[in-house]
């Protein structure tokens, strides 16, 4: 094991997980949790970072601010920590409060949104409020994960190399598309090097990243309620929407053999279980790509009765909207 000085020097890019050996599906999970912010969102973090201050952007006094559900808040805490800044994550109130936790033992401070944006929901809130804060004062530097080369770069530079280091056989990628920072930079590797690797990005029902219908979400991290700015579909070859009570089976089914990952993970493999299963693919070679761990959400995917307690209140607050509106129109007609 390496001697480091800084927490980004660590990080394991080389361990997968046979899925075939544990739950019978055949498919390697590259697992990207091990490291100092437990995800891979310390890759694009410090592709960031660095690009900023290589670029003058960030220096001595400036102040960081990122909107972020968690991870890669996570993240930027670590790095502010470790080079001296001073670090604002904006979220909202779906963000775990292990990683809000985690970011204020780190150093940073967290403001929580608690009322979406009437068009843009809860992502167009948080980034509304970023804008105004850094029209507010030079001191604050943005990086804006969703429009930031950096991010998709970080996986282009790392990631989809070292999948194709493992595997040069591979057929098949299943990429979770958050803000599209990971699809695209192995999408784009894989093309520039003439492999011919399916991508298959792997979505949350409820976001709008790929055309569909807003609708409600309770798992941060995979799928928007604004289209990301990063994202080119002429790279992609298919999308899957999974419905995020799928993704919570699936984390409690490899719970039960040991392995505990996040709830973006779980979404992941069950996309790409449904693929799997449609393709006949047992004899392809096939990669997916774990984002995270799941002890941050152990109060939410790992808790008992979470997902329908949720979905309980949705329904009943849906409902309520439903009456309302109803009562209003027959208000407005005419006696």
């Amino acid at each position: 094991m390496p001697v480091i000085s800084q927490p980004s020097d660590f990080n394991e890019d080389e361990l997968y997980v046979d899925l075939r050996a544990t739950v019978g599906i055949p498919l390697y999970l590259k697992c990207e949790g091990f490291n100092f912010a437990g995800s891979i969102k310390m890759k694009a973090a410090y592709e960031m970072v660095t690009a900023a201050e290589r670029d003058g952007r960030l220096r001595p006094g400036s102040v960081l601010v990122e909107s972020s559900s968690g991870n890669l808040g996570v993240a930027l805490s670590v790095l502010a920590a470790s080079r001296g800044y001073r670090f604002l994550c904006v979220t909202d109130s779906r963000c775990n409060a292990q990683a809000i936790r985690l970011m204020e033992a780190l150093g940073s401070r967290v403001h929580v949104i608690d009322q979406p944006d009437l068009h843009g929901g809860f992502l167009g809130a948080r980034i509304g409020y970023v804008r105004a804060l850094c029209a507010s004062d030079e001191r604050y530097v943005w990086l804006n994960q969703y429009a930031n080369d950096g991010n998709w770069r970080a996986h282009y530079r790392t990631t989809a190399p070292a999948i194709a280091r493992r595997f040069p056989g591979l057929d098949v990628l299943f990429v979770g598309a958050g803000t599209t920072g990971t699809l695209m930079g192995c999408a784009r590797w894989f093309w520039q090097w003439n492999r011919r690797v399916r991508i298959v990005a792997v979505d949350a029902v409820g976001s709008v990243t790929f055309g569909g219908p807003p609708g409600p979400r309770m798992i941060p991290g995979l799928g928007t309620s604004v289209r990301p700015q990063l994202l080119d579909e002429s790279y992609i070859d298919e999308v899957i929407h999974v419905e995020e009570p799928d993704a919570v089976r699936v984390c409690h089914r490899l719970a039960s053999r040991g392995f505990l990952f996040g709830g973006s993970t779980g979404t992941v493999i069950s996309g790409a279980t449904e693929w799997l299963d449609r393709h006949d693919g047992r004899d392809l070679t096939a990669v997916a790509i774990a984002p995270d761990l799941g002890e941050r959400y152990l109060d939410t995917v790992y808790h008992p009765g979470w997902l329908e307690a949720l979905q309980g209140e949705q329904a009943a607050g849906q409902n309520l909207a439903s009456r309302a509106s109803d009562e209003l129109a027959a208000l407005s007609r005419p006696a």
